[in-house]
């Protein structure tokens, strides 16, 4: 692999690792990226590379969040083996997962046919930005009624994971989804925050899988080490990422990232109209 294509695979592992825990949609970006980086690889690795380089960016949130999730105990001081209030919190986890992953599985096919295309992509960003500015302006002067994960209940776990199935729609944004689903119900900024981030360990995983599965376990040395540099990177830069979300939202809304997506989504939309026009 030359400079320049592991410099190509650098720029992408950092664009993921950036967009995919910000609330402004990982796809929408790699698509626009995409256009001006073209890796010398295949069209179906491609697909595969996007896909797993968010197992990067999931390492970070075990990373980051490991003493808050790890739900064992064996430092035998007497206290159980199993972490009860962190094994419950991973039981609300996987309700609030079932029904993304339900549906990923079922349609994911489908969905890639359909909705993976800049169309989508450009509304989707514009839709959710706004949704964004109008749930924030709405929670002006509300307490929240859940501020913690323990206080979160199963009943409103299972239905962020409800507005979660929303984000396989490319463009939406995973993380937004759900945070502005979370705020909707009741659930305070900081606390929606981080119950998206444990919620991708299991839903991000899984599609990992799913395309690991579809295309198949035989890569070459090349495709290996474009795979581990997009990892690490991710891995990296989704750890800075998650640390600046979490301090930034202690002190500020989420309008900014309402403001950021609608921009997007319009030179997202100026940029392939102006292509067709010009039929570059």
């Amino acid at each position: 692999m030359g400079i320049i294509e592991l410099l190509k695979v650098i720029f992408l592992g950092i664009v993921e690792g950036i967009t995919e825990w910000l609330p402004i949609s990982s796809t929408g970006h790699m698509i626009l990226v995409d256009e001006f980086i073209k890796l010398d690889i295949s069209i179906e690795f491609k697909e595969f590379f996007f896909v797993v380089i968010q197992l990067g960016a999931i390492m970070a949130v075990v990373f980051v969040f490991w003493k808050k999730l790890f739900p064992f105990n064996f430092s035998n001081n007497g206290n159980g083996f199993i972490i009860t209030s962190k094994f419950v919190l991973w039981m609300k986890i996987i309700v609030a997962c079932l029904p993304a992953g339900i549906i990923g599985i079922l349609f994911d096919d489908w969905f890639d046919k359909y909705f993976y295309n800049w169309q989508v992509v450009a509304l989707m960003l514009i839709v959710y930005g706004v949704l964004f500015i109008v749930v924030e302006n709405r929670n002006t002067n509300k307490k929240p009624k859940i501020t913690s994960l323990e206080d979160l209940d199963f009943k409103t776990a299972l239905m962020i994971g409800l507005i979660q199935v929303l984000a396989i729609i490319p463009g939406t944004s995973r993380s937004g989804a759900t945070i502005i689903g979370a705020m909707l119900i009741g659930v305070s900024r900081y606390a929606a925050t981080e119950f998206t981030f444990y919620l991708a360990i299991p839903v991000m995983f899984g599609a990992s899988l799913v395309k690991l599965v579809k295309f198949g376990f035989a890569f070459t040395s090349n495709e290996i080490l474009i795979l581990l540099i997009g990892l690490v990177t991710a891995f990296l830069v989704s750890i800075l990422a998650i640390k600046f979300l979490l301090g930034y939202i202690k002190k500020k809304d989420f309008k900014v990232f309402g403001y950021y997506r609608i921009a997007l989504g319009i030179l997202v939309i100026g940029y392939f109209v102006i292509k067709m026009l010009t039929g570059a």
